[in-house]
């Protein structure tokens, strides 16, 4: 049983060398094991934030508060000891890498967190299978990460990482954005596959009702300036859907 606790997380965002702005005001949250956690809120409300802070994103800079795995402090950690030890993060923006193949970019990244490097032929039929129930074209693992990808295609290859990495918490920032119903369908059981195969704890950054639908969240929380301001369950997401983010604005203002 995995346990990712976030406690009086606060952060600024470093604009200058001379400016900063806080953006989260004391963040408290408890994911377990297999649990999934929706995180709703306007922009600028600060999800994006938590997401990269956590993950140790150099713009953001922790002033006060723990991110314990399993009783360990993460923020204590470099960028690769967090990603090693189990926590996982989908951007909401993959970015390009020229001249690295998907396959060895993922086999790289396999290795670094299994601890030793898997059989070609092995990692290659883990690979096309993990492919096919994305319904990625297979000859997109010669192709460099994310280059000329759409941005259906990229928020697709952030689930096969994810299905390949196997985290203990997986932390997805509007993987949802900008993918029509069949690639949101198919992007939503990926994330289903590797969260029952791993009993994986996620935390769903989301604008929107509609990936609920088929990523069911056994939590929804609202986020509002800097901070969580409401939480509850399906209902609440639904809520939103119909009535906005507008009295929550006004909580956390």
């Amino acid at each position: 049983m995995t346990t990712f606790e976030i406690r009086g997380l606060r952060a600024d965002v470093l604009i200058s060398e001379e400016e900063r702005r806080e953006i989260l005001k004391g963040v408290n949250l408890t994911i377990r094991s297999g649990e999934t956690h929706a995180i709703m809120g306007p922009n600028g409300s600060g999800k994006s934030t938590l997401a990269y802070a956590i993950a140790g994103h150099p713009r953001y800079e922790i002033t006060d508060g723990e991110v314990l795995l399993d009783g360990e402090n993460v923020l204590e950690m470099s960028v690769d000891e967090r990603a090693r030890a189990g926590v996982f993060l989908a951007m909401q923006y993959p970015v390009e890498v020229p001249g690295v193949s998907m396959s060895n970019f993922l086999r790289s990244a396999v290795t670094a967190v299994r601890g030793e490097a898997p059989k070609l032929r092995a990692f290659s039929k883990e690979l096309q299978e993990a492919m096919k129930g994305l319904s990625i074209d297979p000859s997109f693992a010669a192709r460099g990460v994310n280059e000329g990808f759409s941005g259906g295609e990229k928020k697709r290859h952030e689930i096969l990482q994810l299905e390949l990495l196997k985290p203990k918490v997986a932390i997805l920032d509007e993987t949802d954005s900008g993918l029509d119903v069949d690639a949101l369908k198919i992007v939503s059981e990926g994330i289903n596959r590797a969260k029952e195969a791993n009993d994986m704890g996620v935390m769903l950054i989301t604008h929107y009702s509609r990936i609920l639908n088929y990523v069911k969240p056994d939590f929804v929380h609202v986020f509002a300036d800097g901070k969580i301001v409401e939480s509850g369950g399906m209902d609440l997401a639904e809520t939103l859907e119909t009535e906005g983010y507008e009295r929550f604005v006004k909580v956390g203002a």
